[in-house]
């Protein structure tokens, strides 16, 4: 039952993949410079623009590379100053001024200045951008440029802690965006060729090939200064094994992993693995809106069928935590939670639905089997969908898997009104948990992450609840949410990713941790490249 693209495609991809690197190589010139990095993305960016943007290493690259942020975090996840050198709120923490560095320009030379910070904000938070964290700017009522260098923004009620986005949205200019209609964003050239102030600076892009990044030498000393590599080359590496490949022959620096490789590269005296903890939750999003699906026995049954631990230890090989909780356990609001596995009740579930099994083990209501089209990215063997494949065959649903590239795939989630059974898919998250906002809240219907067209008055009374939340109530809050999210079961969490990537032993500098793979990148620099290596 399984959708497999033929030989020749794969092949094909392969060649692709190999040229891409070794042009990505060829950039860096031979033998490379040492102060140039090449590094490996799975997809294309998606698109430069931070108002648009899910993709992970997307917003890495925007946050820490191309643009800055008001504010951002240290190595504790508490707020230190970045663009803004000093912010102060007024006495009913109704209002929160900042005070802006005034050295900061943008590529064509424009300043940057309280105006881009307004511009920003107010876009990321109107619903025609389709800002995925809009939920996180909800209770902004006005935001105000009082100079170039002052910027206050206002809210309808008292903020318990410093607001967790402003570290995390990049600012982009006002003067190049403000003709884009908002709800064009997503189309404008600035997604393909943005106009930044970040430590990097935007040098290339080729299609599905590469991006090229370069020191921005004039890069304020008040924020940071210029990084210490001269150079970064971002390759799109679709293929595991050519990953792999370009590692250990010294083309690539820092590339994802297939978790399986990870031993391979242990073992390898010039790599080193990395692994830290991320953000990412992988679960199967339904259609609510289309049957069976639609019936949350249907659902459930779905869920309790899948043994999450046998995903995580074969699909993974360990480098994640089997959960069916919303909340990734790397969250200072987790809960625990345990793994459910219990096809006797999925069976009892089922059976109750009006689903009963065939002399061929398929359930069927009438002439109608119990068939699931799952759709996910990817452009080989994805073995986790091949196991929920065999977990759901046990309870007598049939899985058909449709691979997509990841475009094609984001189109049809993005789609309406949706036209799949279900989605098995990563859920980028966030430090403040706006992405389950941008996922179920009613006002934010329609937004980037809004897959599964799940709303409801009750849920969005929860988020709400939870967004507003002091610290000393956050954990119960979400948790009332997470219960709810159980109830209902618009998405079938199967477990949190932790990250996992390979490094050439030439790169220095490097930490990963919840801020993101790229958090240190100003600080990366690289030896001379060795100049013999052995085949890979």
């Amino acid at each position: 039952m399984r959708t497999r693209h033929p030989s020749t495609r794969a092949s094909a991809r392969g060649v692709r993949s190999l040229a891409i690197l070794a042009f990505a190589a060829a950039c860096a010139g031979a033998p490379r410079a040492a102060d140039t990095v090449v590094i490996a993305s799975g997809a294309d960016l998606e698109s430069a623009n931070p108002l648009v943007t899910i993709h992970p290493l997307a917003k890495q690259v925007q946050r820490y590379a191309l643009f800055v942020t008001l504010a951002r975090y240290d190595t504790l996840l508490a707020p230190v100053p970045y663009y803004a050198r000093a912010w102060r709120f007024s006495p009913d923490r109704r209002a929160l001024t900042f005070s802006l560095a005034t050295s900061l320009r943008w590529d064509d030379g424009e300043p940057t200045t309280a105006r881009d910070v307004a511009f920003t904000l107010d876009a990321a938070r109107d619903p025609a951008t389709g800002f995925p964290r809009a939920s996180d700017l909800a209770g902004v009522t006005t935001v105000a440029a009082g100079n170039d260098s002052t910027v206050t923004v206002r809210f309808a009620n008292p903020q318990p802690h410093f607001p967790s986005i402003l570290c995390e949205l990049p600012i982009v200019p006002e003067h190049r965006l403000a003709r884009t209609p908002l709800g064009a964003m997503r189309a404008d050239s600035f997604g393909v060729h943005p106009v930044g102030n970040g430590p990097f600076r935007f040098v290339r892009r080729v299609a599905g090939q590469r991006w090229e990044l370069e020191r921005r030498r004039g890069f304020p000393a008040e924020l940071g200064g210029p990084p210490r590599l001269r150079r970064l080359i971002i390759a799109i590496i679709d293929e595991s094994a050519t990953k792999f490949a370009g590692l250990t022959s010294g083309e690539l620096d820092l590339a994802g992993i297939s978790p399986a490789m990870a031993p391979l590269v242990a073992r390898d005296p010039l790599l080193r693995v990395i692994d830290y903890p991320f953000l990412q939750s992988y679960g199967i999003v339904f259609n609510v809106s289309r049957a069976p699906f639609s019936d949350v026995r249907v659902r459930r049954a779905t869920s309790l069928a899948i043994d999450r631990r046998r995903i995580v230890s074969v699909a993974v090989h360990g480098y994640g935590e089997p959960s069916s909780d919303a909340i990734p356990s790397t969250h200072p609001f987790a809960t625990a939670s345990q793994a459910p596995l219990d096809t006797a009740r999925a069976d009892s579930l089922l059976d109750a639905a009006g689903w009963s099994r065939g002399a061929d083990g398929v359930r069927r209501r009438g002439d109608r089997a119990l068939s699931l089209e799952l759709l996910t990215v990817g452009s080989s063997d994805n073995s986790a969908e091949q196991l929920i494949q065999s977990d759901l065959a046990r309870i007598g649903v049939r899985v058909t898997i449709r691979q997509r590239e990841l475009a094609s795939f984001l189109a049809v989630a993005r789609a309406t009104p949706r036209n799949f059974d279900a989605l098995y898919t990563g859920i980028p998250g966030d430090l403040s948990l706006s992405y389950l906002s941008a996922m179920f809240d009613s006002r934010f219907a329609g937004s980037a992450l809004d897959y599964a067209g799940f709303h409801e008055p009750r849920l969005d009374s929860l988020l709400a609840s939870a967004r507003e939340a002091p610290d000393a109530l956050g954990r119960a809050r979400w948790a009332a949410v997470e219960r709810e999210l159980d109830a209902t079961m618009p998405v079938a969490w199967v477990y949190h990713a932790r990250g996992v990537q390979g490094a050439s032993r030439r790169l220095q500098g490097v930490t990963m941790d919840l801020r993101g793979e790229l958090a240190t990148l100003v600080s990366w620099f690289a030896q001379s490249p060795t100049t013999t290596r052995r085949a890979p």
